[in-house]
């Protein structure tokens, strides 16, 4: 696989909960770290995701937000 996204992470997926049009994917990284994606439950039932599969997250953002109140 090659990809230009600079931030790929290889993980495993811990679970999968899907819902009416999309799901829930949290995938473990390296030092216990988890990360949440929301895909569409097409594309999760495409890529055939399931507990335990090992994954790549990639984060392709020009723009990542913080706010406070």
């Amino acid at each position: 696989m090659k990809i230009s996204a600079r931030n790929v992470l290889k993980g495993k997926v811990i679970k999968v909960t899907h819902g009416a049009v999309n799901s829930e994917v949290v995938v473990q990284i390296s030092g216990g770290v988890e990360i949440i994606s929301i895909i569409t439950k097409k594309s999760a039932r495409e890529l055939s995701l399931s507990k335990g599969k090992v994954v790549y997250v990639v984060i392709k953002s020009s723009n990542v937000m913080i706010a406070t109140d």
